[in-house]
């Protein structure tokens, strides 16, 4: 059965949870801010209401971020040794700033992404179930 449209039903979808969290808004309004500071959550969304509480990203964005800007630095530096030989001042001169902007300039946005994702699949520390026996109650 197809939805049909009313006059007050919204014909422009909203943004997906991922276009929010990599511009850092709330995952579930789009309007609120998600961070104060660079990499600080705030508490709860001032929009919406909605309570951070469950955002933890972890240590995940700080690892992507490093294994993919590595990689490029890494290619970078070592095409650039194997075509020039530039003198090892001129690696650091050239490969020192790349690294500080591959590595934070995404991060907020990757950090964004996560919690926005942990917030559209509902995701919760993981939790043991009762066994068959403690439900029937059995010993």
């Amino acid at each position: 059965m197809t939805e049909q449209l009313t006059p007050t039903s919204s014909t422009t979808p909203k943004p997906l949870p991922i276009a929010r969290g990599l511009r850092g808004r709330c995952p579930a309004c789009g309007e609120g801010h998600l961070f104060q500071g660079f990499l600080t959550v705030r508490p709860r969304c001032e929009k919406c209401g909605l309570d951070y509480g469950f955002a933890d990203a972890g240590d995940g964005p700080a690892v992507f971020v490093i294994l993919v800007g590595g990689a490029i630095v890494v290619f970078a530096a070592l095409m650039t040794e194997v075509i020039y030989q530039p003198p090892y001042w001129l690696h650091a001169a050239l490969w020192l700033p790349l690294i500080l902007l591959v590595t934070l300039l995404p991060l907020r946005m990757v950090k964004g992404l996560l919690i926005a994702l942990q917030f559209h699949h509902k995701a919760a520390p993981g939790r043991l179930a009762p066994s068959d026996e403690a439900r029937k109650g059995g010993a």
